[in-house]
């Protein structure tokens, strides 16, 4: 069943399709053969993978993901990561790499805004590129920061990636996204000391903005204008959750509320920009959910013809220590994510593999941001990595791919020293949560 669904992921079919066609083909099969379910007694396949259907349509943790979709591209279009590049490089230029730490501060707003990755590291080209070019800054050296500052919506909550491990794993959504915040702002500060170091030893990578007109205090009054509506959009998400004031669920509400108004305020609102929004939540959101509600329908019947126990056997059975059989999944996390996109991983390899480590003692809040991590990861690396072709996709034909690749392999270095640091230390993911219970 796995090698089908292996076989024709290479056909170019739809994902979703593929997994809810192969779930219930192999359903119907053991219908009609003389197959006993593995997991439920008395109890038909087609039972069981309608049954599990019906529990993920109505699970509340996937709440959530439609809001905070919509919250992140109506942010989008409010032209916060425009006016915040401007204000915070102009801000920052008399220390090194101004123009690159700008990049990294708005890729952690963005990531706190939006939790889609691709839109993040498309809006973050659009709009850092031109300038990059025009004010004679190293391209390779601002690929690289803009790919991997664009990829920090994979960790830093509300990450879509962590409300569907959350869902898959049985894990508090709230608990997920508090765990992912002191592991970003890592992630954040080791690519901002790499980027002031390099520049500040070679300033022909970043040569000084010209000087702003604009006095002190105007420039701090710009930037705060700049800063504090979306600044004050994430506090009022992430803090409801962490004070308990609001479920991430509420929470969610709140977010795509505060980001309409926010729109409304910088009058870029209009029915035409509501309806775009509108219909591209509905498209991300009707493509999430057609894709979980595939793999529930898949595992599930995997789960019955004992595909599980096979699995976890397998892992039981490797020669290595626990820790070493945990190093082993993170690996082929890793290499999957270079071929399978995360959506498929986390639906179909994590719900399978991950219970067996968790099963060894390890704590599942910090398993989960390592996976996060990983993956980020294995976004950036070249030559296949997702957050790449979302670059090449957004760059003048003029700049080379190989730029692209030279500029993001010291981030995936820093991503690599991330999870070292994560892993030698599991109080960095699992200590806000534990605040927080």
């Amino acid at each position: 069943m796995f090698a089908s669904f292996i076989f024709l992921l290479f056909s170019g079919f739809p994902v979703a399709f593929i997994l809810g066609g192969l779930g219930f083909f192999f359903a119907i099969l053991g219908e009609i053969l003389p197959i006993e379910l593995e997991s439920v007694a008395d109890f038909t396949f087609m039972g069981f993978a309608t049954d599990r259907i019906f529990s993920v349509a109505s699970s509340y943790s996937l709440v959530p993901m439609a809001m905070f979709v919509f919250m992140g591209y109506m942010l989008e279009k409010s032209g916060v990561a425009e006016r915040l590049l401007d204000s915070l490089a102009t801000a920052l230029r008399k220390i090194p790499g101004s123009l690159f730490l700008a990049i990294v501060v708005i890729g952690v707003i963005l990531a706190a805004s939006t939790g889609i990755i691709g839109a993040s590291v498309v809006l973050l080209s659009t709009v850092a590129l031109p300038a990059i070019v025009k004010h004679n800054f190293n391209i390779p050296l601002g690929l690289g920061s803009i790919a991997a500052s664009g990829c920090l919506g994979i960790l830093i909550p509300p990450s879509i990636m962590l409300i569907v491990i959350g869902d898959q794993l049985q894990l508090s959504i709230g608990d997920l996204f508090m765990a992912a915040i002191f592991p970003g702002i890592l992630l954040s500060s080791l690519y901002s000391i790499y980027l002031i170091t390099k520049t500040a030893f070679n300033h022909d990578l970043a040569p000084s903005l010209p000087q702003s007109e604009k006095s002190y205090l105007e420039l701090l009054l710009s930037l705060l204008r700049s800063i504090l509506p979306p600044g004050l959009l994430i506090l009022s998400v992430l803090g409801s959750i962490f004070f308990g004031i609001a479920s991430p669920s509420e929470a969610s509400g709140i977010g795509a509320l505060g980001a309409t108004i926010l729109a409304l305020i910088e009058k870029k609102l209009d029915f035409n920009i509501l309806k775009e929004v509108c219909l591209s939540t509905a498209k991300t959101a009707a493509f999430l959910y057609m894709l979980i509600f595939g793999a529930a329908c898949f595992s599930v019947v995997l789960r019955g013809y004992g595909g599980d126990e096979i699995i976890e056997e397998g892992l039981r059975g490797l020669p290595f220590s626990n820790t070493g059989v945990l190093l082993f999944l993170l690996l082929t996390i890793f290499l999957l994510g270079f071929i399978l996109d995360w959506m498929e991983i986390i639906l179909i390899i994590a719900p399978l593999t991950v219970p067996v480590v968790i099963d060894f003692g390890f704590d599942p809040i910090w398993i989960a941001i390592l996976i996060a991590m990983i993956l980020q990861t294995s976004f950036l690396t070249p030559p296949v990595g997702a957050a790449l072709f979302y670059i090449r996709s957004t760059s003048p034909p003029d700049i080379p791919s190989k730029h692209i690749y030279s500029g993001v392999l010291p981030f995936v270095l820093l991503q690599v020293v991330g999870v070292a640091i994560v892993w030698s230390f599991p109080e960095i993911a699992t200590w806000l949560p534990e605040q927080t219970r």
